[in-house]
């Protein structure tokens, strides 16, 4: 029994590996397109298109290179197994139908889905494929034995293409994989950058850039702090307080929002009745009969009441308007995207810019606060 469970399960598993094999490369090619879309407004991954520092882009850098590899993995899986495929490539969908008030059942070419994704897939690697051989001669390199059939196309009926030429004026020998350590070719860029009569303007381009984003950053920050503020303190006064200060009095509302507000008035009517003895006995204040000590202490315990009544509906006031002011932040969130992702890129070249002694520094004052 146990081996035949062993065969039925390996038989499912053969079956349906390339199908997940190409759904998985399809989900890293969407998120390359993905990143694409909100960080570089749907062109190339390249730090000229995108306003951000070199820690953030190296990290874009790193999200793309990362689903660079699992697309030629994935898909070095999908062409070693995709002779296993099913030759059934119909699929049932049932779904409902408005019209005729019934359930109906569309057909679903699976074919042309994979010939989709395979199509999609093609173009993200073109896109990326001085990148993409860059990592396959790694890779080939880590691991000798690897098989040659991983450097196939993904689709056979694609042509082939020529793959474009990076850009020599950008590209640095940092970013070329060779023989020397890339610490002494970043050494022999940053010499080619001295010596480049252009290497001026670019310092100057950079630091205006970095200045815009810096402002970007501390604007969006200031923003963020001022907006809830100000909406918490206009909707309590102009709009909650008018609103709660009429509701309450037409519908005669308790004094006191819980028990403890009720027992904090209570020993502070206490304390004025036992000063107040007090003093009589002293002889600090004139004598007074019980009349007249009842009569002040009811003075004070109107007194009482209507200072506790403000703090009910000041305590009410605040929770609707605080509510507010949560929902002035969450919309400013949504609808300044790009400057969040400013703002974080601003954070991390600022953490990443720290020493380790000035990182502990921080981290044991704030545990201390």
């Amino acid at each position: 029994m146990q081996l035949r469970a062993f065969f039925r399960n390996a038989g499912q598993w053969l079956f349906k590996s390339p199908d997940q094999s190409l759904d998985q490369a399809y989900e890293a090619a969407l998120t390359i397109k993905k990143i694409e879309d909100d960080y570089f407004d749907g062109k190339p991954i390249a730090q000229d298109h995108g306003n951000y520092g070199d820690s953030a882009y190296r990290y874009i850098q790193g999200e793309v290179e990362r689903n660079l590899l699992l697309i030629k993995q994935r898909m070095a899986t999908f062409e070693a197994t995709r002779s296993n495929l099913s030759q059934d490539r119909q699929m049932e969908v049932q779904f409902y139908d408005d019209q005729q008030d019934e359930y109906t059942l569309d057909l679903i070419d699976q074919s042309a889905i994979i010939f989709k994704k395979l199509q999609f897939i093609d173009e993200i690697l073109e896109r990326y494929d001085h990148l993409f051989n860059q990592l396959a001669t790694l890779a080939i390199d880590r691991d000798p034995n690897d098989s040659p059939k991983v450097s196939k196309k993904v689709s056979p009926d694609s042509t082939p293409k020529q793959p474009a030429k990076p850009d020599k004026s950008r590209a640095g020998l940092a970013a070329r994989s060779g023989i020397l350590p890339r610490s002494i070719l970043r050494t022999v860029d940053r010499v080619k950058q001295d010596l480049d009569p252009k290497a001026e303007t670019d310092v100057v381009r950079n630091f205006r850039k970095s200045q815009g984003k810096t402002k970007l950053a501390l604007r969006f920050v200031l923003l963020l702090i001022i907006v809830p503020l100000l909406t918490q303190q206009l909707t309590k006064h102009f709009i909650i307080g008018p609103v709660v200060d009429y509701v309450r009095q037409t519908t005669e509302a308790e004094v006191f929002l819980n028990v403890e507000m009720e027992e904090e008035a209570l020993h502070e009517l206490q304390q004025f009745e036992e000063r107040l003895r007090f003093e009589v006995i002293l002889g600090k204040v004139a004598t007074l009969n019980e009349a007249q000590l009842e009569e002040r202490v009811l003075d004070k315990a109107l007194d009482i009441e209507e200072e506790y009544r403000e703090r009910s509906a000041d305590s009410v006031k605040n929770v609707f308007a605080d509510i507010f002011a949560v929902l002035a932040f969450s919309l400013l969130l949504n609808t300044c995207k790009r400057q969040m992702v400013t703002l974080k890129a601003f954070i991390d070249e600022i953490v990443y810019g720290l020493s380790d002694s000035a990182k502990a520094f921080i981290i044991i004052l704030f545990t201390d606060i």
